[in-house]
């Protein structure tokens, strides 16, 4: 039976007047759930103290606090020598409500953890909540108190898998360090098409160079001492790392980015006090929200799978497969048709003799949530589409609990796997049809489509290249339809690090200014042949566009140039390319170009503008950032996808 959608609001609105405000108080199921670690040091005080008084309350308050600020928050309470100074996180790993979960009860084992201790700590599989009577905000603490978890099993060749971590890691370190949420995740080729995956994470209210100087430290050590393993973990109380042979999927999804508190210190208080209570008021309806909670999700489930069902199945279009077509067409999904693996799911070689072609299917993870949103999101956006420089789904299919996507094999793969290809070079030629190709597909995408579509997730490894070197623009799991004309959309955080729009993480809300930034860091990216972000000597962290940006200044832009194409281009079109890639990655959006416009300037139907930015702190010219050694790409499904000729 389907519930009516109309009642849906009732419910919901009475799961958020009994459940809205935080922390409950331990059950009799709760109190197994102890912690991993525990930290209790320093002085000692007596029984009953108003330290204490202020320990407990801050615990109970910074887990209220941290339920409504995306799993974060750190804070004080107290005035002169009883003053506490606390703060809780979330691993990034976990679900939303394991999160909630961990921090509903860690304050529960604040007292009997550490009954007399100054400074304590609490260390889950999930969360960590610190305390102390000195502060530590934005320092790294505890460095050697840790967890770890290591999986057991040898790999063929360790000294390639090593190499392969040790690259990934040090790629990832600088990423996190700049985040606004202080995480990267990613993968790296460990041979053949055998990825190694990995994750950083600091707390967020860490400098950038105390987030460097943790994970640095923690990665050292655990590749140091786990140097023959194929997936591990170990955490501390500033930081986080994590390596697997499969995608480790970024799952915790909050209601709100979590950002460090601001404002004066007596706000903070209040705002802790007003946590404190509102935990308190909710404790004995607990029960009650858990089960409207397990009632909602399974209505919203069994509508969103009827619903699927018939927006899939109207009109023309991608057509509808049976599974047992598409497990034929894989040998049953078998190893050695995997062509490689991304971030929800696998990706597979196969032929359907029906249609005499040979496809590529991705297999979406059983246990990626997200995974099944983004299928969702593929097949309903992709399946409006037609563009040569976009790619074609040609057929999707949901059932026996598996999610399958089927596009035309891509010869030539991804192209992130040519321009960091160190035995065969891309010549500039093809470089700059595939800059009109991008262009040309957003140009549909942004304007000239029925309705808009923001992509929010352009990079090298999203641009397909067929037997031509055609470009196709695909990955449409994280787009979103909108009306044109109409500003930006708030949503959940989306896109990859070093390409998302610096204005969306910090407020979330996406608009084709913020695809027109991700396509200028590619034309850069392109034409120069590096990263998006490069780490220099001291551990400093530069975008690409700040280094063509002072280039430019000095009247010596084509100097940033790929090294590899040694002269060989055409100076005004490398010109071209590099500009306009500035112009889209000004910080401020009003100043960028519209896609119409940068084609245009791409094209020589209009003069160049004038590219203003605040200048970097620290002149670039100083640094040696274009003789740095970039790491190896990065490897995902390279020989993705296929769509009709240019």
């Amino acid at each position: 039976m389907t519930l009516p959608l109309v009642h849906l609001p009732l419910i919901v609105l009475a799961l958020l007047a009994v459940a809205g405000s935080g922390c409950i108080g331990v059950n009799a199921v709760d109190r197994i759930y102890k912690p991993d670690l525990t930290l209790c040091s320093g002085s000692k005080f007596i029984d009953f103290t108003m330290y204490q008084a202020n320990r407990d309350r801050l615990a109970h308050s910074l887990c209220a606090e941290a339920a409504i600020n995306g799993g974060f928050f750190n804070s004080s309470f107290g005035v002169g020598t009883d003053e506490v100074f606390g703060v809780v996180m979330c691993y990034i790993p976990s679900t939303w409500e394991e999160c909630k979960k961990c921090l509903e009860i860690a304050p529960s084992f604040v007292s009997p953890a550490c009954p007399n201790g100054l400074t304590g700590g609490l260390m889950y599989d999930r969360c960590i909540l610190r305390y102390s009577d000195q502060s530590f905000a934005s320092t790294t603490i505890d460095q050697g108190r840790r967890l770890e978890q290591v999986r057991i099993a040898y790999v063929e060749d360790m000294v390639t898998m090593n190499n392969s971590r040790w690259r990934m890691m040090n790629r990832l370190i600088p990423e996190a360090a700049v985040a606004p949420l202080r995480y990267a995740n990613g993968s790296e080729l460990y041979k053949d098409s055998i990825l190694t995956y990995g994750l950083v994470q600091c707390r967020i209210d860490l400098t950038q160079e105390e987030c460097t100087k943790c994970l640095t430290s923690l990665v050292k050590y655990f590749l140091d001492t786990n140097p023959n393993t194929t997936a591990g973990s170990v955490r501390e109380f500033s930081c986080y790392v994590q390596y697997h042979e499969e995608p480790i999927i970024i799952l915790m999804n909050p209601p709100g980015a979590p950002t460090p508190p601001a404002g004066s210190k007596k706000d903070g208080k209040l705002h802790l006090i007003t946590g404190f209570a509102a935990a308190s008021s909710i404790s004995l309806f607990f029960a009650l929200s858990v089960l409207l909670w397990i009632f909602i999700q399974w209505c919203l489930k069994r509508i969103a799978r009827d619903e699927m069902e018939v927006e899939f199945s109207n009109g023309a279009g991608p057509k509808r497969f049976d599974y047992n077509v598409l497990a034929v067409a894989t040998c049953h999904f078998s190893d050695d048709q995997k062509l490689g693996e991304g971030g929800f799911g696998s990706v597979y070689r196969g032929f359907l003799a029906e249609l005499s072609l040979d496809v590529a299917i991705k297999r979406v993870s059983r246990t990626s949530k997200q995974g099944r949103k983004e299928y969702a999101s593929e097949v309903k956006i992709i399946s409006r589409l037609r563009h040569r420089n976009l790619v074609q789904l040609i057929g999707w299919c949901h059932s026996r609990k598996e999610l399958l996507l089927v596009y035309q094999l891509m010869p030539n793969g991804s192209l992130d796997a040519h321009l960091y290809n160190d035995e065969k070079m891309l010549p500039w030629s093809f470089r700059y049809d595939i800059v009109l190709g991008i262009g040309s597909a957003l140009l549909y995408l942004h304007q000239d489509c029925e309705q808009g579509v923001l992509h929010r997730d352009i990079k090298p490894s999203n641009v397909m290249l067929d037997e031509s070197f055609c470009t196709k623009l695909g990955d449409f799991g994280l787009a979103r339809l909108v009306d044109h004309g109409l500003g930006a959309h708030t949503t959940e955080l989306a896109g990859t690090m070093g390409y998302m729009d610096p204005e969306c993480m910090t407020t979330g809300r996406f608009s084709t200014e913020s695809d027109m930034y991700s396509f200028g860091v590619v034309l850069l990216e392109i034409a120069c042949g590096r990263r998006p972000v490069a780490i220099v000597q001291d551990n400093t962290v530069i975008h690409l566009a700040q280094r063509v940006l002072e280039l430019h200044g000095n009247v010596m832009i084509l100097d940033a140039a790929d090294p590899q194409l040694n002269g060989d281009f055409d100076a005004q079109q490398m010109e071209r390319v590099l500009v306009v890639g500035l112009w889209c990655t000004q910080l401020d959006r009003s100043r960028r170009p519209s896609i119409r416009q940068a084609v245009s300037a791409l094209l020589f139907e209009m003069s160049l503008p004038t590219v203003t930015y605040t200048p970097p702190v620290r002149r670039l010219s100083s640094i040696p950032s274009f003789i740095l050694e970039d790491s190896d790409a990065t490897s995902g499904s390279k020989h993705l996808l296929r769509s009709s000729s240019c």
